[in-house]
């Protein structure tokens, strides 16, 4: 895949943002309170992607990197949201993923939190397995995130948002 001088730029800026929000001790992503924590409290949400943007600005073909892996890419991913957008539901099954919100700010909807997750400007989250959520910009200005995940091309097919 061609790397564009914008493409770039764009990661060394995200680079420096993720340098710089794990260095502060504010850098980990708003989690559920404790005493909101339920197992499958919330079993799907908003299904339809709206006002979000997800363009794929890098990849990185993993079979040919580490022996297993066939059908997976690392891949490198800037999703904008427009106030009121919506990431529709979905798993982290087999996807793993590390999220960086770089402006703006996301509330995220779990299905082990009964209330929603502000994910702020400059934090980080990890969405791991037993995840399923959705996500929405609940501000009155873009969000835009950068996602690094691990791609399952040969999972059967799902939303691919986040």
């Amino acid at each position: 895949m061609p790397r564009t001088t914008a493409s770039l730029r764009l990661f060394a800026a995200v680079a420096a943002l993720a340098g710089a929000s794990a260095i502060a001790a504010q850098a980990q992503a708003g989690s559920c309170p404790a005493d909101q924590v339920r197992a499958g409290i919330r079993a799907s949400g908003e299904t339809m992607p709206k006002d979000v943007t997800d363009n794929e600005i890098g990849i990185v073909p993993l079979a040919t990197e580490i022996k297993g892996l066939d059908n997976r890419r690392l891949r490198l991913r800037r999703l904008v949201v427009q106030p009121g957008g919506v990431v529709p539901w979905h798993s982290h099954t087999d996807r793993p993923a590390i999220i960086i919100t770089l402006t703006g700010e996301m509330t995220e909807f779990r299905s082990d939190c009964a209330v929603g997750v502000v994910h702020k400007a400059g934090e980080v989250s990890e969405e791991k397995a037993g995840v399923s959520h959705w996500w929405k910009n609940t501000g009155k200005t873009e969000a835009v995130l950068f996602s690094a995940d691990i791609k399952n091309d040969g999972a059967p097919a799902q939303a691919d948002h986040m």
